[in-house]
């Protein structure tokens, strides 16, 4: 059956959208070891900013949607202090926790649009010009190439290393003078931060915002996303997302228990490509590095492929 246009411009938008939060998750757990069972509450803190600024304060696309990344680095900011404390099992539970506690906030205040959401949010503009269909697909893509490429910044700088460092072995990371806590802090800010940038972008492709789409089930489905991908890349975010969101429009029939497809998948990738289709230490990449080094006449070569 024939895929119309707009049918294609809502995958990939949402394919966009969803990659850049997964990319978050994958900075959070999968490059500082942090671990976060709460992403989609950043996509709605994000989105609920971005509604929240245009629909009720008259502000555009343009200025919203840095507020929406400031506002979800800063919320990101309060949990990665509750992260200093706690580690793994604790930490999992405080995070699903924390994303309940923002459904409960969006759901009983009224600012928020409380079981009703809010609509209206309209559509970015540029010189009167309002960006709509495949052009919207197109700003969601150069933005997730924008973040892509902050990504593979932050891996080549100190914080980077720091952060990998901390996944390895947080104890020897401090023995050696790594500011654990600092850093720990900067993992979840960044990625709340790539959360809500996620949960911008799609509250203006679709208009509106609902507490509902921001539940625990659709973090169950962004770190599905991650876990097939590859938690420890940025491909892996990309290549996950697309497979997550493309998985029930294949098995259209079975969309009413696409969350347990989600729950199924993670389990089964963990339990036969932990490290998931693009990881670092995944056979694929390794071989898409060794046709790499070939076709440059490059020798060897080491991990790192898809950071």
């Amino acid at each position: 059956m024939p895929i119309s246009a707009g049918y294609l411009s809502t995958l990939l938008t949402v394919i966009a959208a969803y990659a850049i939060a997964a990319m978050g998750l994958n900075l959070t757990m999968g490059r500082a070891g942090q671990v976060n069972l709460g992403q989609a509450a950043f996509v709605g803190v994000g989105a609920m900013t971005s509604a929240i600024l245009t629909v009720k304060l008259g502000l555009p696309f343009w200025a919203a949607l840095p507020a929406a990344a400031f506002t979800s680095f800063a919320v990101g900011s309060l949990l990665g202090l509750v992260s200093i404390r706690l580690r793994h099992d604790f930490l999992a539970i405080t995070t699903i926790g924390f994303n309940f506690i923002v459904i409960y906030i969006f759901l009983y205040y009224e600012i928020f649009g409380a079981s009703y959401g809010i609509i209206g949010i309209p559509k970015p503009e540029i010189a009167g010009y309002k960006i709509t269909g495949f052009a919207y697909t197109a700003l969601a893509w150069i933005i997730l190439a924008a973040m892509v490429t902050l990504a593979r910044f932050i891996d080549r700088t100190w914080m980077g290393i720091a952060f990998e460092s901390i996944r390895e072995n947080e104890d020897v990371s401090e023995s050696i003078g790594i500011d654990t806590k600092k850093y720990k802090v900067l993992a979840f800010a960044i990625g709340a931060m790539y959360g809500g940038i996620g949960g911008s972008l799609l509250a203006h492709f679709k208009g509106y915002v609902v507490y509902s789409d921001f539940s625990f089930p659709y973090s169950i489905m962004i770190l599905s996303m991650s876990i097939v991908g590859g938690i420890d890349t940025w491909i892996g975010a990309v290549a996950g997302a697309a497979i997550v969101i493309l998985l029930p429009e294949v098995f259209r029939p079975l969309m009413e228990y696409r969350m347990v497809m989600y729950s199924a998948l993670i389990v089964v990738m963990l339990f036969l490509r932990p490290e998931g289709i693009f990881g670092r230490k995944s056979a694929l990449t390794m071989r898409m590095q060794q046709a790499l080094y070939s076709l440059l006449g490059v020798r060897g070569g080491g991990g790192g492929g898809g950071r």
